[in-house]
């Protein structure tokens, strides 16, 4: 990454403002491979220099890369003046500047959502060129047909004319209580539940379990985030079926 100004690698780390974190460099509160700096000029490389603030070593990191179970009810947006977003839900040491959810939910739709401060990746992987599989399972008004599977196979044609790209679906349960899973690349509005709508099938409910090689950590808690690790982060970019 090379040598960046001191004040400006703290303050993208979520330690303050750049006057907050200037005001802390000139306190002699930060150190750079053991020495006290105290200007906020003052240049380091994050990735090679030990810095430390406070006594504590910074976990230095370029990008932040998250996953989160989106409870229903919250929209997926960096922020929105008269409703919760998914944003306002992050721990405040993962609210840092620029953070914001890599493709969205409905807002009644729940489950995995990445969330990061790297348009690159986000563009990568919504792209339907990268052919990033997003997984659904979908609670229905009514079974899934094999004709159905067929159709979302095809390529699904909607009522206003738009046809979506071929999309896998297959049964989870039959009966009074119907549920399928369906695996779709591409993120158009509300595309799950009005291609079961162009099958006269309705969606009760739906959760989003899998991105591509990337599923749904099944101990993470509704409204819950954590990073990911390297190796998660690579796995949305690996095609493995539910």
């Amino acid at each position: 990454m090379g040598l960046e100004r001191l004040d400006k690698i703290l303050a993208s780390q979520n330690l303050g403002s750049r006057k907050e974190v200037g005001a802390l460099i000139r306190a002699g509160r930060v150190a750079v491979n053991g020495a006290a700096v105290k200007n906020p000029a003052g240049k380091a490389d994050p990735e090679k220099d030990g810095i430390a603030v406070g006594g504590r070593s910074l976990k230095y990191r370029e990008y932040l890369y998250l996953m989160m179970n989106k409870p229903a009810g919250v929209l997926s947006a960096s922020r929105d003046l008269h409703a919760k977003t998914v944003v306002d839900l992050l721990p405040p040491e993962f609210r840092r500047h620029g953070v914001f959810p890599a493709g969205r939910l409905d807002r009644d739709t729940r489950g995995l959502l990445i969330l990061t401060d790297d348009g690159s990746f986000a563009h990568r992987m919504l792209s339907p060129k990268s052919h990033v599989t997003k997984w659904y399972e979908a609670s229905l008004s009514s079974p899934v047909s094999k004709e159905d599977i067929l159709s979302f196979r095809r390529g699904l044609p909607l009522p206003d004319g738009t046809v979506c790209l071929p999309a896998e679906l297959s049964v989870l349960r039959e009966g009074e209580h119907s549920a399928a899973l369906t695996g779709v690349r591409e993120g158009k509005f509300h595309q799950v539940k009005r291609m079961f709508a162009a099958r006269n099938n309705r969606v009760l409910s739906l959760r989003r379990v899998r991105i591509g090689g990337l599923a749904l950590d099944p101990g993470l808690p509704e409204g819950a985030s954590r990073e990911l690790t390297r190796e998660e982060t690579a796995l949305v970019f690996q095609q493995e079926c539910c």
